[in-house]
């Protein structure tokens, strides 16, 4: 045999046991390890959603300015050779567990995920709806298996020349009618309709069942606002080639024809546009009404993410002209929520009494009673608690309402920190008993630079983080501010204090509390980012 196909033979049965030893690895049922990765939710072990292990937990990572880097790391990290593809929007089985990551960034060439810069653990605006996935390179494990196969995928050629199709109408077997009401009334007092033919293929449209359409259908009607009449040709070019250009014009009629013919994904993905593109409008009627839009096309996403966008603006949005007229289920909504941004509880309290009071709801006792439950009473300092009586307006109304709240509060701020750890009604309603993101002192404090420096405030609790919604940062502070502020005398029988230094940016860490038992001190947590 020549030389230099020994050399070739020897390379091939290295390259067929190296492949066999890295599936073998794969196989084992290895206990996983601080920082340790998988993919699930999917048939193949080279694609599914990527997911890490921290603190004992397996949790997902938000899809938030994902790439080909953070794909590579992910696959190379499982062994793999390299990734294929970033995997946004798909439906893997529902993940339930924490989402440890977002807005994580690598190089491409870090030897494990967590070793690229992120958040930190936990501290995310995703839901798992945004869990991205990853699909790696598998390589062939041996050129001579005849039974090995070997994946291409062309489909980007396929969604251009999809488009195509349907851009030149070529064999083209449907005819579909677009009308749209113009606001006039013809001689016999019906609607006139402004109307134009498509011709598409009834093939790509019975895939989806809202079209109606079967194979002995040869043309359907379709009725549509005329502000949208200008954007259903690309919508039905959508369901071709799945690619899309979206406008803050175009995205209610878009999302509203989406969720018409049961186009989900597309629909979930301009609704998660809205809260990129929502205007600034101080009124917050615009903020509202997509609100109740999100309720009305059963969209949970683009309803959640405009929850989330009131939460972060709620003081903001009590001071607004939209804030009387809010609707009941929106500020129940609001008021479950821990990222709530709030100067305290107390300011949740009295501008809850406000609207109860402006929209007349005082002898609306089921409906006041369910609002006030979601009051954190235990929140409020205990000298606000006492003062009650004298300065709520719905005191004497519902005041045995009130003393059951207050009376709760009390025995939380009193009880020993083991006894708190035992009582059954206290794990019941644990919401009730956490905090939110409060911005008022003893909660945060207010970091100023020196005046040689600047004269910028720095507030250390850092929630203007998200996206920009209740607080500022200003640029560049400087790394070598100090402050420290002491807690109230609190529930667990001692003092709190916390010392910060200032860094670009700061996170109060109040979803994850720690308590030092031996010495009944509550800590607050500030994480530097």
């Amino acid at each position: 045999m020549p030389p230099n196909l020994l050399v070739l033979w020897a390379f091939l049965l290295l390259h067929v046991f190296a492949g066999a030893f890295r599936l073998d690895i794969l196989k084992q049922n290895v206990e996983p390890q601080e920082g340790h990765v998988r993919l699930t939710g999917s048939e193949s072990p080279a694609e599914g959603r990527v997911e890490v292990f921290h603190s004992g937990k397996w949790g997902t990572v938000c899809d938030d300015g994902w790439d080909m880097k953070e794909a590579q790391v992910v696959c190379r990290q499982l062994n793999f050779p390299g990734a294929k593809s970033v995997i946004t929007g798909k439906s893997y089985k529902l993940a339930s567990g924490p989402i440890w990551l977002d807005d994580i960034t690598c190089n491409g060439n870090e030897n494990n995920l967590v070793s690229c810069s992120f958040k930190g653990w936990g501290i995310t605006d995703c839901t798992h709806k945004e869990d991205v996935g990853v699909a790696c390179e598998t390589g062939s494990s041996s050129l001579t298996n005849k039974t090995s196969t070997h994946s291409m995928d062309h489909s980007i050629s396929l969604s251009n020349e999809l488009g195509q199709l349907f851009d030149t109408a070529t064999n083209c077997d449907l005819n579909i009618l677009l009308q749209s009401p113009t606001g006039n009334r013809q001689k016999d007092d019906l609607p006139e309709m402004d109307g134009t033919t498509i011709c598409a293929h009834k093939t790509i449209l019975s895939l989806f069942p809202n079209f109606n359409v079967f194979p002995e259908t040869t043309h359907i009607t379709v009725e549509v606002r005329k502000p949208c009449h200008p954007y259903f040709s690309s919508l039905i070019r959508y369901l071709y080639t799945r690619k899309i250009d979206v406008t803050f014009s175009s995205a209610l009629c878009l999302h509203q024809m989406a969720a018409s013919f049961g186009v989900k994904q597309l629909m979930e993905d301009v609704g998660r546009l809205f809260t990129q593109v929502l205007p600034d409008d101080s009124t917050f009627y615009t903020q509202v009404s997509i609100y109740q839009y999100a309720v009305e096309t059963n969209d949970k996403l683009l309803e959640e993410n405009l929850i989330q966008y009131l939460a972060w603006n709620y003081q903001n949005l009590t001071s607004s002209p939209a804030w009387d007229d809010l609707p009941v289920e929106l500020l129940q909504a609001l008021l479950t929520r821990s990222d709530l941004v709030v100067p305290d509880e107390y300011f949740v309290l009295e501008t809850l009494e406000s609207w109860i009071i402006q929209r007349a709801l005082l002898n609306g006792s089921d409906t006041v009673v369910g609002l006030l439950s979601h009051i954190r009473f235990p929140m409020i300092p205990a000298k606000k608690l006492l003062e009650l009586e004298s300065r709520s307006p719905l005191y004497k109304i519902y005041e045995n309402v009130y003393r059951e709240f207050a009376l709760r509060a009390f025995q939380f701020n009193v009880l020993l920190f083991s006894d708190l750890l035992t009582n059954q009604s206290i794990k019941n309603e644990s919401g009730n008993y956490s905090p939110r993101i409060y911005t008022a002192l003893p909660w945060s404090k207010v970091l100023r630079e020196s005046s040689k420096t600047s004269s910028y405030p720095y507030q250390i609790h850092g929630y203007g983080g998200y996206g920009g919604y209740g607080g500022q940062y200003y640029p560049n502070p400087s790394p070598y501010i100090q402050s420290t502020f002491t807690r109230p005398y609190n529930r667990y029988g001692g003092y709190g204090s916390i010392s910060c230094s200032t860094c670009s940016k700061y996170v109060h860490n109040s979803s994850s509390q720690q308590f030092d038992v031996s010495r009944q001190n509550h800590k607050l947590g500030f994480k530097c980012l």
